[in-house]
């Protein structure tokens, strides 16, 4: 006597090993693409210019206006962290969450370079 698994049972399988295929596929796909924090950052120069950086990459540090910014708005999906130098170091730091900004006080050093935490 031979079992076998009536059809609807063998198509449900096989759309469940072909859906598991597909999203694996996806998955293993977009993991390729650079990361990118979704979203704007804005700051304002010390010439009151916008500058606005659209889906910066989340790897790095990225450099600001030279004269730097007093004024930051994180407009991503990621969380930031300010630095008063261009490189991205030393201890005078800010901390941005996704949707927020930051303002200095006037007698502060303008933040001159970012990082996102990630």
């Amino acid at each position: 006597m031979s079992v076998t698994a009536p059809p609807t049972v063998l198509r449900r399988r096989l759309r469940i090993a072909a859906g598991a295929a597909l999203l694996t596929l996806a998955v293993t796909g977009c993991s390729g693409l650079g990361r990118t924090a979704v979203g704007p950052v804005s700051y304002t120069t010390g010439k009151d210019e916008v500058v606005t950086v659209h889906s910066p990459s989340v790897k790095g540090c990225h450099a600001m206006d030279p004269a730097g910014s007093g004024k930051v708005d994180n407009r991503t999906l990621i969380d930031m962290e300010l630095y008063t130098t261009r490189d991205c170091t030393g201890r005078s730091t800010a901390y941005v969450a996704t949707t927020f900004s930051d303002t200095n006080a006037p007698r502060a050093l303008p933040w001159r370079s970012y990082r996102f935490i990630h």
